[in-house]
């Protein structure tokens, strides 16, 4: 059991910052910059966020496959379709960037 001076005491860190408290959304944000993988985050989101930004419809004709140095790869499931998606291929990739809050998608490609 610990000594009531002892309970009282608390032991500070070497570097550790006491202040007002952080919410964890900012926390987790600091920690994803701090480890140098936002951009890689960034790219998840496109992938995850797809079928919020083109809606149901083409959501189930279409699939994010993977993304790489800013070009998101999607699977379509007939050559009328990929045809009109490459027709809205620009106004997809500005959608794209302003859900996820920064500019990570350059282009499409649909295969």
């Amino acid at each position: 059991m610990l000594s009531a001076a002892r309970a009282g005491s608390r032991r500070e860190r070497p570097g550790s910052k006491r202040g007002k408290p952080v919410s964890i959304q900012d926390a987790m944000r600091n920690l994803v910059r701090e480890l140098g993988i936002a951009p890689k985050m960034a790219q998840y989101d496109v992938i995850a966020a797809w079928p919020d930004v083109v809606g149901p419809q083409i959501a189930r004709v279409t699939e994010p496959q993977r993304m790489e140095n800013g070009v998101l790869y999607v699977s379509v499931t007939t050559s009328t379709w990929r045809a009109e998606l490459s027709m809205k291929r620009l106004d997809l990739i500005e959608k794209m960037n302003v859900h996820v809050g920064t500019h990570v998608l350059n282009d499409i490609r649909f295969r």
